[in-house]
């Protein structure tokens, strides 16, 4: 990115990461999956903590997707971004001002949920504290602070800005088809929480151990591993840094566990479908990077295997001249 473009770029990210982070708490409040509670209201805990993950999730992904956005459309975009190829690579210097700039723009920008949690979050009084607002706030803060940091890991790499793309798609279309099973099955819009839908009944057949709730773990685990794997793909099998693919899967679920953890660090107020989303996501960062690890091994062997017989030819055509004198 050039000098000159920085100015651009800079409005670019602050804008992006505002619009990205006020999108997704306009769905999160307009379809109920987000909703401050008073304290004493049935199931408020397991909900605040709900709140509290979701808020962090947002303020993270606000600020990667908005320094990403930015990065897209400069047009000298490329040169912060994942390299192709020698020639295309700036100073390393260069590289990483350009990337920090973004970075920390997009924080800038991603600072405007600070605002849109501590409004209405002045709605849920709780015994536990005199200022639910300012708690709401923090997390908030801390959210751009992480997202600051996966920022700068999407920028470096394709495949992980592709990753954290995905998750959060996924994260809100499962908590849209949450939110409407529960209003199916005629109990209304119910706030939703981070990667949980129980779409079982209450059976212990679907239990292990009383804190894992199987076919939610499959649900995750197996998305986390798909994620992994699609993200990966397209970028593998043109991509000269094979390990920042290679690693790419784990950027989506290891948010979301920093989410679940900083949102509940002594798993307080957590009901059993949380509980069980809260053991499994760390999980999820390892079967991630299965996933991006494993396409990314697949996608070299075609390459291994075309350039071993040209290299073959290559030395008999050249060792024949020789042989005939």
């Amino acid at each position: 990115m050039a000098v000159r473009g920085w100015g651009g770029s800079v409005i670019a990210a602050i804008g992006i990461a505002a619009g990205a982070g006020a999108a997704q708490f306009g769905l999160g409040y307009g379809l109920g999956i987000i909703a401050w509670l008073p304290s004493g209201d049935d199931g408020s805990d397991a909900i605040w903590v709900g709140n509290l993950a979701w808020t962090i999730w947002i303020g993270a992904t606000a600020t990667a997707l908005g320094a990403v956005g930015a990065q897209r459309l400069t047009p000298a975009g490329a040169t912060a971004g994942e390299a192709t190829g020698p020639a295309s690579s700036p100073s390393t210097l260069t590289t990483v001002l350009a990337r920090l700039t973004l970075a920390v723009a997009a924080s800038l920008g991603a600072l405007t949920t600070v605002a849109l949690v501590a409004i209405p979050a002045r709605a849920a009084t709780r015994a536990d504290t005199f200022s639910p607002q300012t708690i709401a706030a923090g997390h908030a803060v801390v959210g751009v602070l992480c997202g600051l940091l996966v920022a700068l890991w999407t920028l470096a790499s394709r495949a992980a800005a592709r990753n954290l793309l995905l998750t959060t798609g996924w994260l809100w279309l499962l908590a849209v088809i949450a939110v409407a099973d529960c209003a199916l099955r005629g109990a209304g819009f119910a706030p939703a929480q981070p990667g949980v839908w129980k779409l079982t009944g209450d059976s212990a057949a679907f239990w292990i151990g009383n804190y894992i709730y199987w076919p939610g773990a499959m649900v995750s685990l197996g998305a986390a591993l798909a994620i992994g794997a699609v993200a990966a793909w397209p970028v593998a099998r043109r991509s000269i840094n094979r390990v920042s693919t290679a690693i790419s899967g784990g950027v989506g679920p290891l948010l979301v566990a920093t989410a679940y953890f900083l949102a509940a660090p002594r798993l307080a107020g957590v009901h059993d479908e949380q509980l069980s989303a809260h053991l499994l996501a760390p999980y999820g960062v390892i079967v991630g990077l299965a996933g991006s690890v494993l396409v990314t091994a697949l996608a070299q062997r075609p390459v291994r295997r075309t350039t071993g017989p040209r290299r073959t030819e290559s030395t008999t055509r050249t060792a024949d001249p020789a042989l005939s004198t």
